[in-house]
């Protein structure tokens, strides 16, 4: 029998076909299995073929051990690439390799992105080459690369497979053993079978159900496959009629009906100890008859129970011992790898794999490796090893997998399972550096395994603490708690102290996990305890910033006015613009513009900080010495200082240095909601929304109700407000629990009592409003802040309370306004004019609103200048001045629009209509008015438009791009109203003979 027979025969092969077709194998009791599987690929490549692209699917066969889901997956293999232009992946979990990091992933994927041609590589990496690249093992991290986030690799896997699968469709991806397969792969195949629906490929898995089979740190993913929609199949048992078939193939068909019914019941209908026990009979001669039937079940343990004494006496210590060479390595062995952890010479590794492909214990691959005929042989024979000789082994396949050029990061889960306790320094030197390296390839998780065993060598004690702060480092993005205890331990005075530098960033880091876990106070004072002992004045410099940012993040703070004083202090005693310094003047001008002190001032020292309108060297997105806390609370300054424009240059940078960094927790979240707090106060609020949404998501996936949600919520109640959606709002605040006592720690970003009285007087809850506000205010002047765009409590509580106390009301409104004016924004001054409107009557009222309208006019704030145009016609329209409230009100109308404010847009609607106006323009009065639509560079386009220039020649005479001149014309053919025959007409510009026209 040859040795893929026996391969198939069992029922369980190793899958590896190389590049050609694989022959067909014969499996029993499995056809409801492949009329599935046939349909599958059938419905896939007819989709494909009629154009269709969201036309994916999942396959899930399951069972116990040696069911066949192996043969099965072979089988599917051969009916796949059997349709003409389907690409075929497979991969396959290993029991010794689930702690290999995106193992299986760079099986699946690594070969056909390495064959991809250079620019369809690049575009299907798009901006994610260095974070999937690295991770997939097709080039090695930069020089200086940061630590990447296993998030932003698995957002980095979704971009590529969205880009790679339509050009290589139609796609069947296939994972065998998917309950061994690596927690990094495991993650991200979970996720992309949920929407794998949307692109033209099919997901097969197999993999068995039962949670022992699963490693503990994948038991979280074994719960979200078994919770997948798709077609699900658990193999059942063969039946009795296909083990007679097999039992009478093999020994012929002597065999009695008694014997093949007791062979049937001992293994269970199970197709790999079908054959194990076949092997067992044929070995012992035994003849297949009745009275034989009752030593099957003993010579069944021996088949499948295979011990030490009796791998021994079946191959030999030397062949067993290169088994166990192969054991360890798991699949896709190489000869020359294997032989040399055995200790063997070639020509004794040469027998070995004569005996043990004769023993059909390994089969060979067309890529000329060895694979084990069945996973089951695999875990026997490792488990066989004795202690002391599997931890011998894995030491030496440590050193020459590394000297076969795989490097640390192939050797380290070998390394791990090495005997510790010897103290070797080049132990823990090789495991460090191979936690950097995981860390690079976005694995934090084996980053730390290195590091705890580097922990049991142990090292020397002068670098224990360094270990530790390492440790503590590597869960920072991933594993809060993991991070506090072990720098917490790093720090511990018992241990030797680290090096003065890295104790100083240590307490940073330890202080940034504990601020974003939302304990600030505890942030701030970890910070402050250490800069007393730090005698480095720039180490010193830093705990004191990094304290000043804690307290300026809480809640409450006992000594605000105080804390704010020192921080002037601080700045007036700065020398010089590095880092350091700016980092200073960047909390300075978050501090100013929180206080409501003059805006210029906040602005002067804001622009100080930036270099040629970007971050400096040493305050970037993605540098850790400051961390991102730093550049937001510069985009929070310009966001509330009317420098809108250069927040959201800010917000994008930091979104597209995230999305390179592999960054995908908090610090993309955070972005995304910097990004949409801009827009909001821009007006644009349909983007504003969008990017608040992702926000939120970001911050439910990393943990509940963070700091983060808090923000991106409060911040979303708003948008919605804006654009009428108040009942939405309503149900969003209610379901989060946005209401007091709001985060039991931080600061809600903007203030989360001014907003949630705004929602309740959207909701016309005027005593609820007032409270919430009352108590706001009064939190807010203890502290010192004044700012009425970040907290406009005041206005909005003049509102609250106007009916029942118009005067105290009115005081309130003032004060506002008052407050507006000190902090001197545009928009600060009109908004507040705006709610101080709406206490008065009258020819007042129309007055402020008048100021209002001209102040928010020369600001970026478009939703309120929409606002305060709709209240203004409203208020002239009340004083009897018609047509001048409908012209503001259509003013209004089209900003609003431009807003996506459609309850100020129907809001303004109504008030036309009620007083017998038109509640649209019939149109643009003149062709002047279409004029000032038109921006400088489109009005250029048109001219030349005019004169009947084709595009091209357009391009060339200004010497623009052919794709932007087309995108101008078609701005102006819509403003215009016309296209080009019309145009001159609908601009009022001359008519002029067009070329080529005598």
């Amino acid at each position: 029998m040859t040795e893929q027979e026996n391969e198939l025969r069992a029922g369980a092969g190793s899958g590896r076909d190389g590049d050609g077709f694989a022959p067909r194998v014969r499996l029993r009791d499995r056809d409801a299995e492949l009329r599935s599987v046939e349909a599958a690929v059938d419905r896939l490549c007819r989709g494909f073929a009629a154009g269709g692209t969201e036309i994916g699917d999942l396959l899930a066969f399951s069972g116990r051990p040696g069911i066949g889901k192996t043969s099965l997956l072979h089988e599917v293999r051969r009916i796949a690439k059997l349709r003409d232009g389907t690409t075929v992946l497979f991969a396959r979990g290993g029991e010794r390799q689930f702690k290999e990091p995106y193992h299986v992933l760079r099986q699946l994927l690594q070969p056909l992105l390495s064959d991809l041609e250079p620019d369809v590589f690049r575009q299907v990496m798009g901006t994610w080459e260095e974070v999937v690249g690295p991770a997939m093992g097709l080039k090695r991290p930069k020089a200086g690369a940061r630590r990447l986030d296993p998030q932003g690799v698995r957002d980095g896997l979704d971009y590529v497979l969205t880009q790679l699968a339509p050009r290589r469709a139609p796609m069947v991806m296939i994972v065998d053993d998917l309950h061994w397969a690596d927690a990094e792969s495991l993650s991200w195949l979970a996720k992309f079978a949920v929407r794998s629906g949307e692109l033209p490929v099919l997901l097969v898995f197999a993999f068995r159900e039962d949670e022992s089979d699963w490693p503990g740190a994948t038991q979280e993913f074994r719960r979200e496959i078994l919770g997948l929609k798709g077609r699900k199949h658990e193999l059942n048992r063969l039946n009795l009629n296909s083990v007679t078939d097999m039992i009478r193939a093999e020994l012929g068909d002597k065999a009695e009906d008694a014997f093949c019914y007791e062979f049937w019941n001992v293994v269970n209908g199970n197709p790999f100890e079908v054959v194990a026990l076949l092997d067992q009979v044929r070995d012992q001669e035994l003849e297949p008859i009745e009275e034989n039937s009752r030593q099957l079940r003993e010579l069944a343990v021996d088949a499948t129970g295979m011990t030490l004494k009796s791998w021994l006496d079946r191959l030999g210590a030397s062949t067993l011992r290169f088994a166990w060479a192969c054991a360890m390595l798991g699949t896709d062995i190489r000869i020359d790898l294997a032989t040399r952890i055995s200790t063997q010479s070639t020509e004794g590794a040469r027998e070995s794999i004569k005996q043990l492909r004769k023993q059909r214990v390994l089969t060979q691959s067309p890529n000329g490796n060895l694979e084990f005929v069945h996973p089951l042989i695999a875990s026997s024979i490792y488990n066989t090893m004795p202690d002391a000789t599997r931890l011998g082994m894995h030491g030496i396949a440590a050193v020459e997998i590394e000297n076969a050029g795989f490097g640390l990061l192939a050797a380290s889960r070998h390394l791990v399972e090495t005997h510790s306790g010897e103290g070797d320094d080049r132990i823990v030197k090789k495991l460090r550096r191979a936690a950097v390296e995981h860390q690079l390839i976005g694995a934090p998780e084996a980053a730390q395994r290195c590091l705890h065993r580097a922990l049991k060598e142990p090292p020397a004690d002068e670098i224990k603490a360094e270990v530790l702060y390492e440790l503590g480092c590597s869960a920072l993005l991933t594993d809060p708690v993991a991070t506090v205890n072990q720098l917490k331990l790093a720090l511990d005075p018992d241990e030797v102290p680290l090096r003065p530098e890295l104790r100083v960033d240590a307490t940073f880091r330890l202080s940034e996990v504990l601020a974003h876990s939302g304990e600030l106070r505890e942030a701030a004072v970890v910070c402050q305890q250490e800069a007393r002992k730090t005698e480095d004045p720039a180490g010193k410099q830093r705990l004191q910033a990094a304290s000043f940012m804690w307290h300026a993040f809480r809640k409450s703070e006992e000594d605000g006015p105080d804390r704010s004083a020192r921080l002037g202090e601080m700045c007036l005693g700065l020398t010089g613009r590095e880092a350091a310094d700016r980092a200073v003047l960047a909390m300075r001008a978050w501090d100013l513009t929180l206080r409501g002190a003059p805006s210029a001032d906040a602005l002067a020292l804001a622009d100080e900080v930036l270099d040629g309108g970007r971050l400096p060297k040493g305050l970037g997105w993605t540098d850790t010495t400051w961390g991102f806390e730093l550049p937001s609370m510069l985009g929070l300054t310009y966001i509330y200082n009317d420098r809108v424009a250069q927040a959201e240059r800010l917000a994008a940078d930091a979104i597209i240095q995230f999305e390179v960094a592999g960054w995908s927790g908090a610090h993309r979240g955070f972005a995304y909601f910097l990004m949409g707090l801009a827009r909001f106060r821009r007006g644009l609020l349909a983007e504003a929304e969008d990017f608040l949404r992702r926000a939120y998501r970001i911050s439910e996936r990393i943990g509940e109700k963070l700091p983060l949600a808090w923000d991106a919520v409060g911040v979303l109640v708003d948008t919605l407000i804006a654009r009428g959606r108040v009942a939405e709002a309503w149900e969003l605040a209610n379901d989060f629990g946005f209401h007091p006592p709001y985060h039991a720690t931080a600061m809600v970003l903007p203030d989360a009592a001014s907003l949630y009285g705004k929602l309740l007087i959207a909701k016309d809850r005027y005593a609820g409003a007032a409270a919430a506000l009352t108590e706001a205010g009064a939190q807010l002047e203890v502290r010192g802040w004044h700012n009425t765009v970040w907290a406009p409590w005041a206005g909005h509580l003049a509102i609250a309370i106007a009916d029942d106390e118009p005067e105290r009301a009115r005081e309130y409104a003032r004060k506002a306004v008052g407050d507006a004016r000190a902090f001197g924004t545009a928009s600060a001054i009109g908004a507040a004019l705006r709610l101080q409107a709406q206490v008065e009557d009258g020819q007042q009222a129309v007055e402020l609103l008048e100021q209002a309208v001209t102040y928010l006019g020369q600001s970026p704030a478009g939703y309120e200048h929409a606002v305060a145009l709709v209240d203004l016609g409203a208020a002239l329209r009340r004083v009897g001045r018609l047509e001048d409230a409908q012209e503001y009100l259509y003013q209004g109308i089209e900003l609003a629009q431009h807003c996506s404010a459609e309850g100020l847009v129907d809001q303004a609607r109504r008030e036309l209509a009620n007083y017998g106006l038109r509640p649209n323009r019939l149109g643009l009065s003149d062709f002047r008015d279409t004029l000032e639509m038109l921006s400088g560079p489109e009005l250029d386009v048109a001219r030349q438009a005019v004169r009947g220039l084709p595009p091209q020649r357009i391009a060339e005479e200004l010497g623009l791009d052919i794709s932007l001149v087309n995108r101008r014309l078609a701005a102006v053919y819509r403003k215009a109203g016309s296209g080009p025959d019309g145009l001159a007409t609908a601009l009022g510009l001359p008519q002029q003979q067009r070329e080529g026209e005598e």
